[in-house]
């Protein structure tokens, strides 16, 4: 799908993962209002249903996308504040004919975004983002006459209900039983009124941190190590058994183990993969070009597949759908568990990793030691959308390295070894260009990163 930027720090994001950009400068009103209205166009008539998550544009935001679609003669559900996968999960049972969800996930509180979900509760894919694109661009909308315009509704209960779903796939009895301390940082987030209760629910004794959701974001969303300061002080201080922290609309999952220590997103793919294979439910491993081959270690212990696809949600989604997989995710902490929900779910992947604690009465830094240790490189280089394809395809007439067996082009370029890979691509939130290898060995890994850094800031 298309994507332009108005300069490389205040970008606006048009891609197949919906539109994004910084409220105030590219994010605006008209764009807002009028991509409802396209896709008020392309999926009416019919009920849509809204979410968004607490960032102080949401308001502001939500106003925009019900009108939008309410011009459009769409029957509009707001369901206000509530994690995207609940939104999903609405959306996929009920007869809406789709929904939009207003976050932009891990990104700054000056960034926006609307998601666009069809009928089956998946993100878009790409040939359905590029038809809403069209449509936008051709501002031919649907208009709804004074007389066909109908009231907007209000569904407060797609949170609960999203509980409830991620509640009848686990053992509720042995995760009471083990009496854990759980600490969470739901970073005033959708899952500030979910979290803390849910586990509290579980029989967890709960250490929530910002979980006020009328409070401005206390770092950046994106639960990463460099963000997990805060949880991993609280986890030292109350001797909690774990710590996990949400970004701002339940997409991605973080964790720190009992010690305080922030492994990294790249290890909740395979602790939930862990947990969901051993139980025994049937299908493959769907996850991501970019993420770690630790997968490929859990998948081959229980004799599964793994199956890898592009880097974004509706990709992962897809194939999890059409391979009838048991579990997908990506190593940003983004975990589809097909029983629930075709849907990023953090949620869901915190609840998992704690029925993992339970069964097995093991410490978390011990399951994590338990996989294997490879280390991995994520660099990124600063590059306006509109250049970054014709940089990798430049990248592509010159792909020299021996060591590589396969090489995979199916999202940017991907050279793969016996024990290494690295992955080159064009980010689908961000101005850049991703590096990423992985390898037994920090050197190892390091060099390999460095060498394609190089070579693609020689050609920009």
């Amino acid at each position: 799908m298309s994507s332009f930027a108005a300069g490389v720090s205040r970008p606006l994001k048009i891609t197949i993962g919906g539109v994004r950009g910084v409220v105030g400068e590219t994010l605006t009103p008209d764009l807002l209002t009028n991509f409802s209205q396209a896709f008020g166009t392309w999926a009416g008539p019919g009920k849509v249903l809204v979410s968004r998550d607490t960032r102080p544009s949401g308001r502001m935001a939500q106003h925009c996308v019900l009108a939008g679609l309410a011009a459009t003669g769409c029957e509009v559900v707001d369901l206000g504040i509530c994690p995207t996968a609940a939104l999903q999960l609405a959306v996929k049972d009920s007869d809406a004919v789709g929904g939009v969800a207003i976050t932009a996930g891990h990104n700054n509180a000056d960034w926006n975004a609307l998601k666009f979900i069809r009928s089956d509760g998946i993100f878009l894919n790409h040939h359905q983002a590029e038809e809403l694109l069209n449509v936008y661009h051709q501002k031919e909308f649907t208009k709804a006459a004074w007389d066909e315009l109908t009231p907007i509704g209000s569904d407060h209960q797609a949170g609960r209900r999203h509980l409830d779903a991620i509640r009848a796939q686990l053992d509720l009895d042995t995760i009471r039983a083990a009496g854990l301390k759980v600490a969470v940082d739901c970073t005033n987030g959708a899952c500030s009124d979910f979290t803390p209760g849910f586990l509290s629910e579980l029989g967890c004794e709960v250490f929530p941190i910002n979980d006020d959701p009328n409070l401005p974001f206390p770092h950046e969303p994106k639960p990463d190590a460099a963000n997990l300061s805060q949880l991993r002080a609280l986890v030292r201080a109350a001797g909690a058994d774990a710590g996990f922290a949400h970004d701002a609309d339940g997409d991605r999952l973080g964790f720190v183990t009992e010690e305080g220590v922030a492994p990294g997103a790249e290890y909740t793919v395979c602790l939930a993969a862990e947990m969901v294979l051993g139980r025994g439910d049937p299908g493959p491993v769907v996850t991501n070009l970019s993420t770690t081959m630790r997968v490929e270690d859990v998948a081959r212990k229980y004799g599964r597949e793994v199956i890898r696809t592009r880097v974004g949600q509706v990709y992962i989604a897809e194939a999890a759908f059409n391979h009838r997989a048991a579990i997908a995710g990506e190593g940003s902490g983004g975990i589809v568990f097909p029983a629930i929900n075709y849907a990023h779910d953090s949620i869901a992947a915190l609840a998992h990793i704690v029925e993992l604690m339970a069964r097995t009465g093991r410490k978390l830094s011990a399951l994590v030691a338990d996989l294997p240790q490879y280390d991995m490189v994520r660099e990124t280089v600063p590059c306006p959308s509109q250049r970054a394809f014709s940089v990798l395809q430049e990248l592509r007439d010159d792909l020299e390295a021996e060591w590589a067996t396969e090489v995979n082009l199916d999202d940017g370029i991907k050279l793969i070894g016996a024990d290494r890979w690295v992955h080159v691509r064009v980010s689908m939130t961000e101005p850049r260009i991703w590096v990423i290898s992985e390898a037994a060995g920090p050197q190892v890994a390091q060099d390999l990163a460095d060498s394609y850094m190089q070579r693609v800031k020689r050609l920009l």
